[in-house]
């Protein structure tokens, strides 16, 4: 069988957000919609024409059924997503603006997906058709059963030679069952190929900080990033690559984008890019990982265009509102192109 699908697992929350700028605390109506980042990467994937399929579990409800009915519209597939449950987790947002961060409240406890119990997925039927396998640091967050299912699968993966991929995401207000990330996390990323985040990404997941070194001040960030790969590689052998997302925020709707890539020999920078304006950053890591998943399946040899490519799709979205990055190969295409402007299509 020639295995061309992606796997990605996690859980899908409805997104609650206030409308425009507004606080919460003003909002008379809440704009709904759907996310998370392993449904978000697998939504992007069927964008870019990858063959995606999301793992979950959801409850056996209208909400779950509206969940199903969004996936397969962005050509998601959902026969392995597993029915039961009393809840879909939920989150709510306040977009920020000038000097405000937006503000993220997570209710997610007792979901469906939090109380998913080891051996209700059989792995080995699940990523028969699979050729990638991505995960991330939320679902071991979230619960001790949820963080043994990751183990299932990574094993599962390793035995039939399935690629794995993992973005740290740490989320401070989601590790609350009595285990630090470290104490679950190591064990997991070792079974990995590929793993994805940001310099706070590693630090507090993997207690994993740069090295002090003499730099001039231009290079000092890139060089903290190489000393972080350095030790990842070496404390994670499977590991091959790493990539990293550099968001400088200057004020919540002006940031500057950028990325790396590293392999144990090279190091591949993008283009950073000024993104001012932002309309919707929630889930533009996701597309960033989308992107280095894309890559990697279409053009493996090619590090730079890899690195280029994610970055690129990433920025797209910061435009989209919603979690979903909806961009297609050819805007990503044409933004690597330097069509930066904005101008009509006609």
């Amino acid at each position: 069988m020639n295995k061309q699908e992606v796997v990605t697992f996690g859980e899908i929350l409805l997104r609650l957000k206030s409308p425009g700028n507004n606080l919460l605390s003003q909002a008379n109506q809440l704009e709904m919609s759907f996310g998370g980042a392993e449904a978000n990467v697998a939504v992007s994937l069927a964008s870019l024409g990858l063959k995606a399929n999301f793992i979950t579990r959801i409850p056996s409800n209208e909400l779950g059924e509206m969940v199903l009915g969004l996936l397969r519209k962005y050509n998601v597939g959902t026969r392995n997503i597993l029915m039961g449950g009393n809840r879909l987790g939920l989150y709510f947002l306040e977009t920020g603006a000038l000097l405000r961060p937006s503000k993220i409240i997570y209710d997610r406890a007792f979901s469906s997906f939090s109380e998913i119990q080891p051996g209700m997925i059989n792995w080995n039927d699940v990523l028969r058709e699979a050729r990638w396998f991505h995960w991330s640091g939320i679902s071991p967050a979230l619960s001790s059963s949820s963080a043994q299912i990751c183990n299932e699968a990574l094993d599962v993966c390793k035995k039939k030679g399935i690629t794995v991929s993992c973005d740290l995401n740490f989320r401070k207000n989601l590790w609350k069952y009595g285990r630090k990330p470290s104490d679950i996390m190591d064990e997991l990323v070792q079974k990995c190929d590929i793993l994805v985040g940001n310099e706070e990404d590693v630090q507090n997941v993997l207690n994993i900080f740069p090295l002090k070194q003499k730099n001039n001040i231009k290079e000092k960030k890139y060089s903290d990033f190489i000393s972080i790969s350095k030790q990842l590689f070496s404390k994670f052998p499977r590991l091959q690559h790493i990539g990293f997302s550099i968001r400088n925020s200057i004020s919540a709707d002006w940031n500057k984008w950028s990325g790396l890539l590293l392999d144990k020999k090279e190091i591949f920078r993008s283009n950073e890019y000024d993104l001012t304006d932002i309309v919707d950053r929630v889930g533009s890591g996701d597309a960033f990982m989308a992107g280095i998943i894309y890559g990697m399946v279409n053009f493996p040899e090619n590090k730079q265009r890899i690195i280029d490519f994610a970055v690129a799709a990433s920025c797209l979205k910061h435009s989209i509102n919603g979690d979903f990055n909806l961009a297609r190969v050819d805007e990503v295409e044409n933004i690597i192109k330097g069509n930066t402007s904005g101008r009509i299509n006609r």
